[in-house]
């Protein structure tokens, strides 16, 4: 029987062969997904400098130790701390979403001072206090180097729970800082192990013996001269972590250290020369502190999916594997199969689906700041308003932080597993993608408990509409999906045929409905708990199963009617390909909890069954653009920093020639002492009895 040579791949060809037709205007799609023209050009401007300057050399990244990495990372610091005192506002934002892609580290170890530290003084301190601390150097890192000392040995996502006090002696008008026991040390602190002269340090405040909770301190950790510990501080280095090594995590214990009265940040709370504790007329304002952090990682998420699926994508795509059993065929690309196309493009509509809700999240949040900002001490209806949308943006930013972390930790890692062998080198991207993403689900609050924080404001909302309150704009899908009895609405899909299951329309309705009743099962297992005799905190705990539930059907909800707003608002040229990306966002998720639909009566078990071959549909047809939809990401091969990534398709030549330049032969060092001995080894020991088994 004979056989044909394989025919060579020719990735080149084959990745040319995927933008010969789009359906779409590409560049128009990289408008508008960046918001404008001018937008993407400054993008590309700001990754063109990154790429030239020599200082920002990634491509070795992976072969870096632990102190060559963070050397490498401090280098790049001044720089961009000139350039962020000395651009505009919006390229520093701009270029620091760039950096988050292409030096996750750095962007941690840079984003500790300017996000943090800096973010701290900007949200809770005093005009007069602002001033100060700008006139140290704390924008210009000029004087100062800023830390943020909130989590602890012994406490994280309970802030409440802090144990490091801040007691005033009123005697000297100072506070006394100090760790108490050994769960009081800081813990994790971003920045404290080698760089902080300074920390925002979150402590109990202790006023004639009374607690008033947790409250924000600025204190000293080193000389800014000589960078010798200040008296009373001691700080040791974490060392090695799972990702980021950029940033120098490190512990600080206080031992009786004593700071002015002036560097409590009071903002909010004021605490006066002779002891006097002034508690803020609206509480509920230190939330807007929380926010900043939750809104920005549903950015990043989509950032970062954005670069992941362009490795896959492309990589799919002239990846050849089996099949071509023709005289001269070439094997079949791995995009070609079905389940590839199931594997990846759902992952597709899942980072679009974030790209542009982390667009609504983030003009809401800017708008509620400025609100905000202009309150002042207002207590009027007004501002009752201003406090409701406060807690609503508060909870949903929860969700949305916990969910698109979540769902992009695991776009990265299915985009590696695509990958197949290659995916596990660290020289194709995605294996330090992950390990550098992970920690985005349990900083700036544990994912979990974030989730339960969304469910409890879910539950309160459902109650509090129960009693004729108005719902939030987010919730509002509520009125038609709850009866005026309060139980869940007959809405159910009417109809069996594909358009009248999956169209947009639909999808949303049965989102609606799932959700709506989620939370109405939490409600209902709240109400058990009272019923049982529960305080009310611990009803809610014992309806936290059914709350971190309701919470995730709420934010698939929300990131589909994000997502369908924008399809409504964008150009004519993009709707088809956007309205069937957020077709099988929806539908594809319906069908991982198509459990949850059947429990709500939307659609029935055979139109789900239709749905399912909706989702087969979709992919089959935005296999088409796949490649297309990547590179409307626009990131330059510098920022995807991956041989299989490449745009040009040259995967194997740019693969082999990263590898070997990076590792070039050389003597194993161990040879003469492990190899050789174990090599060479002789038996000592005498020769025992022959065994005869052919004897018995």
């Amino acid at each position: 029987m004979s056989s044909t040579m394989p025919v060579p791949p020719n990735p080149r060809s084959s990745i040319a062969e995927e933008r010969a037709n789009p359906s779409f205007p590409v560049r128009e799609l990289t408008y508008w997904i960046d918001g404008g023209r001018r937008v993407t050009e400054l993008k590309e401007r700001i990754m063109l400098e990154l790429e030239r300057d020599p200082l920002w050399r990634v491509s070795d990244h992976p072969n870096l130790s632990l102190a060559e990495t963070r050397e490498r990372a401090m280098s790049k610091i001044r720089r961009l701390a000139d350039l962020a005192t000395s651009r505009p506002l919006e390229e520093t934002m701009i270029r620091m979403s760039i950096i988050s892609v292409v030096d996750p580290g750095f962007w941690t170890r840079f984003g500790v001072h300017f996000g943090l530290f800096f973010g701290a003084l900007q949200g809770q301190a005093t005009p007069s206090q602002m001033a100060y601390w700008m006139d140290k150097g704390a924008l210009s890192m000029q004087g100062i180097t800023g830390c943020f000392g909130m989590t602890e040995l012994g406490h994280g996502s309970n802030v409440a729970g802090l144990e490091t006090t801040a007691t005033l002696d009123e005697k000297v008008d100072e506070f006394i800082v100090h760790s108490p026991t050994l769960t009081a040390t800081k813990w994790w602190i971003g920045g404290a192990a080698h760089t902080a002269t300074h920390c925002a340090v979150y402590a109990q405040l202790i006023v004639k013996g009374q607690c008033y909770g947790t409250k924000t301190f600025v204190v000293q950790l080193r000389d800014t001269k000589t960078f010798a510990l200040m008296p009373g501080v001691n700080i040791g280095d974490l060392g090695k972590k799972m990702g980021r090594d950029q940033i120098d995590n490190g512990w600080i214990r206080f031992t009786h250290v004593r700071i002015p009265r002036s560097h409590m940040l009071m903002k909010h709370t004021k605490v006066t020369r002779s002891g006097e504790v002034i508690e803020p007329p609206l509480a509920q304002l230190a939330y807007g502190a929380l926010i900043q952090g939750r809104v920005s990682m549903v950015s990043d998420s989509a950032n970062v999916a954005k670069r992941a699926l362009t490795i896959a994508t492309r990589y799919a795509s002239v990846r050849r594997q089996f099949g071509g059993s023709a005289s001269g065929a070439a094997e079949t690309k791995l995009i070609d199969y079905p389940i590839h196309q199931y594997r990846l493009l759902p992952l597709m509509a899942q980072t679009f689906a974030m790209i542009f809700t982390a667009r609504e999240v983030t003009a809401n949040y800017e708008k509620l700041m400025g609100e905000l900002s202009d309150l002042g001490e207002a207590k009027d209806a007004a501002a009752d308003d201003v406090i409701k949308n406060l807690k609503e943006t508060h909870a949903t930013s929860a969700g949305l932080k916990a969910f698109c972390t979540w769902m992009c930790l695991n776009i990265i890692d299915q985009c590696r597993q695509s990958l197949g062998g290659h995916g596990y080198s660290a020289y194709t991207g995605l294996s330090q993608a992950y390990s550098d993403f992970a920690v985005h689900c349990t900083w700036e609050g544990d994912n979990t408990i974030l989730t339960l924080q969304c469910g409890r404001y879910l539950v309160a909302t459902a109650l509090d509409a129960r009693k004729g309150q108005p719902l939030p704009e987010n919730l509002s899908y509520l009125k038609g999906a709850v009866s005026a009895t309060g139980g869940l609405s007959d809405r159910a899909c009417k109809g069996g045929s594909t358009e009248q299951v999956s169209s947009l329309d639909t999808l949303k309705a049965a989102w609606s409905s799932v959700a709506a009743n989620a939370i109405l099962n939490a409600v209902r297992d709240f109400e058990a708990g009272l019923a049982k005799g529960l305080a009310k905190d611990d009803a809610y705990e014992f309806s936290s199963a059914s709350r971190l539930h309701a919470a995730r059907m709420h934010t698939y909800t929300y990131l589909l009617h994000r997502f369908a707003a924008q399809v409504d608002r964008s150009p004519a040229a993009l709707r088809p390909v956007l309205t069937l990306l957020a077709q099988l966002f929806g539908a594809h998720s319906a069908v991982q909890h198509s459990g949850e639909f059947l429990q709500a009566g939307f659609y029935t078990g055979p139109q789900i069954e239709t749905l399912k071959g909706f989702v087969s549909h979709a992919c089959s047809e935005i296999r088409k653009d796949a490649v297309s939809l990547t590179d409307a990401f626009n990131y330059t091969d510098y920022v995807v920093n991956s041989p299989l990534g490449r745009f040009d398709g040259d995967v194997y030549e740019k693969y082999f020639e990263l590898v070997t330049s990076l590792n070039p032969a050389k003597p194993v060092p161990y040879f003469d002492s492990l190899i050789r001995p174990l090599l060479e080894r002789t038996n000592e020991t005498e020769a025992g009895p022959e065994l005869e088994i052919d004897e018995e």
